[in-house]
């Protein structure tokens, strides 16, 4: 069902990002709330803090994410980018505790995915508010053609990305967009476009649901094949495809889970170094 107007479309097209969409109700929000407390109790540790393994790929074992990455009114604002035919490539959850100088440097999604062409496309849903003083995304819109920058595994200090990844170029901020989102509602942006996020100087705790989707004629570049979840229309056979769960820590999902979290890490570090090679960046 399509749920963008043409503007919103072509303004996708155009600028790489589009927001504010709803998605989800408030009690929606508000029960995905929920679910994350009770995986935290079952990780023993806030989520930032918590094994990566229960922070990404989590719609591999959780039967309620595996539903939220599949959520109607997500996939038809999705459908109406990148066409019916979409696959699941990765999740993950960015939370800000409050006052956490947590923060992501400038950088792009293309740079270690790996994944031609440059059609993946992130929906980034808001499950609590995220002002530009909680830390929401900032995003830049091309200057003529989208490019992919050179980017250095820096290390970051307190980057929510683990490798702490960044930009070296330096880039014309004038432009740049501040996606403010209320709880429930998601933006989307391009694989090759630019964004960060700054830190949450306000009280409380800023959580997002990061879900990339990618059309199912997508391919991966690297030398291992990936896996994808099908969550609408037909699967094209350049990933191996995964079951949903049947229960909340299955033990046959955990495994699945482990070998997905394994492939994706293994093709992060060969893009890294391909990357790095290709623009002549000295490993980190």
């Amino acid at each position: 069902m399509k749920v963008l107007t043409e503007k919103q479309v072509n303004d996708y097209r155009r600028n790489g990002f589009l927001f504010p969409i709803p998605v989800l109700t408030p009690s929606g929000a508000a029960e995905a709330l929920h679910n994350l407390g009770r995986l935290e109790t079952h990780a023993g540790a806030p989520l930032p803090k918590a094994d990566k393994r229960y922070r990404v790929g989590t719609y591999t074992f959780l039967p309620w994410v595996d539903a939220l990455v599949r959520h109607p009114r997500i996939l038809d604002a999705v459908e109406d980018v990148i066409g019916p035919d979409i696959l699941v490539f990765w999740a993950t959850f960015f939370i800000k505790e409050p006052g956490s100088p947590t923060f992501a440097a400038w950088h792009q999604d293309a740079t270690y995915f790996g994944l031609t062409p440059h059609e993946h496309l992130t929906a980034w849903v808001a499950l609590s508010d995220a002002s530009k003083e909680a830390g929401c995304m900032d995003v830049l819109p091309p200057d003529g053609e989208p490019t992919l920058y050179g980017h250095a595994r820096a290390g970051l200090e307190n980057s929510i990305n683990g490798a702490g990844q960044t930009i070296l170029q330096p880039l014309d901020e004038s432009r740049m967009a501040t996606m403010e989102l209320k709880a429930g509602e998601m933006s989307m942006h391009n694989t090759l476009c630019p964004h960060r996020s700054r830190p949450n100087s306000t009280s409380f705790r800023r959580v997002g649901f990061g879900i990339s989707y990618i059309p199912a004629h997508t391919r991966n570049t690297g030398s291992r094949r990936m896996y994808g979840l099908l969550v609408r229309g037909r699967d094209h056979g350049n990933f191996d495809l995964l079951p949903a769960p049947r229960s909340e820590y299955d033990p046959e999902a955990m495994n699945v889970n482990e070998r997905v979290y394994e492939r994706f890490y293994e093709n992060f570090v060969e893009q890294a170094q391909r990357h790095e090679e290709h623009f002549g960046v000295a490993p980190a």
